[in-house]
């Protein structure tokens, strides 16, 4: 007797060749562990930078910070001939919203909520006096002043008064700032803080106290000197 072999397929079934074999699983099964290891890793990518926030966690997750700068370099010296007359505090709450054209907020967008505290300085150049500026009588006893207009200075933002309420950033801008040098950054709402401080000044009479607090230096310092009268007046334009 001949005996024939009979090929079976994995069911079982007889094999006569002609049916197609399909194909091998090898290549779909190896990238499945691979995308869940990329997974697991993006998982803890994310939980690491928000555990840090929370309260017995932030040794684990949390940033040690070490300062490498090296020592400050003085680069010039200016000589100060402005009398600096008077500061204005103030404060201002920016809200400042960004939106995507066609994205909804919640994909593509930011608002910031920040309170913005600044100071600005107001001052009197007594080196813009003018050589008749300053008129004295032969008994220096009289003294008449004629000083430039008192002008602003630029806003400067105090930090330890400034900070951001709260923050709402879309879901492309959250990934963005995985991978951004600076994250978060508040520069655009410093920005608008100080445009709004600065306008703030200008329609207050900040410049007007400086005048009146100069003149009053001024009549008290010549007064000390042996004058028994000092007018102070302003000229020119205002700035």
């Amino acid at each position: 007797m001949t005996s024939t072999d009979v090929r079976t397929d994995s069911a079982g079934e007889p094999d006569d060749g002609n049916r197609p074999h399909s194909r091998p699983r090898s290549r779909t099964r190896g990238c499945l562990p691979f995308a869940g290891v990329c997974a697991a890793g993006l998982v803890l990518l994310l939980l690491g930078s928000r555990l840090s926030l929370l309260p017995g966690l932030g040794g684990l997750f949390g940033e040690e910070t070490r300062d490498r700068s090296g020592p400050a370099v003085l680069k010039s010296i200016q000589d100060m001939s402005a009398y600096e007359a008077a500061s204005g505090n103030f404060q201002v709450v920016v809200d400042l919203e960004k939106d995507a054209k066609f994205l909804p907020d919640a994909i593509r967008g930011t608002r910031t909520l920040y309170v913005g505290a600044g100071t600005v300085q107001a001052s009197v150049d007594l080196g813009k006096v003018a050589e008749d500026g300053v008129v004295v009588d032969e008994d220096r006893t009289t003294a008449e002043l004629r000083l430039p207009h008192a002008v602003l200075g630029k806003p400067a933002l105090d930090p330890d008064r400034s900070y951001a309420v709260s923050k709402q950033r879309g879901l492309l801008d959250r990934l963005g700032d995985l991978f951004s040098d600076n994250p978060g950054s508040e520069q655009a709402v410093n920005k608008v803080a100080v445009e709004h401080i600065g306008k703030a000044a200008e329609e207050s009479d900040l410049t007007d106290r400086a005048e009146k607090n100069t003149a009053a230096m001024l009549r008290g310092l010549l007064g000390s000197l042996g004058f028994e009268k000092v007018t102070v007046t302003y000229v020119g334009p205002r700035s």
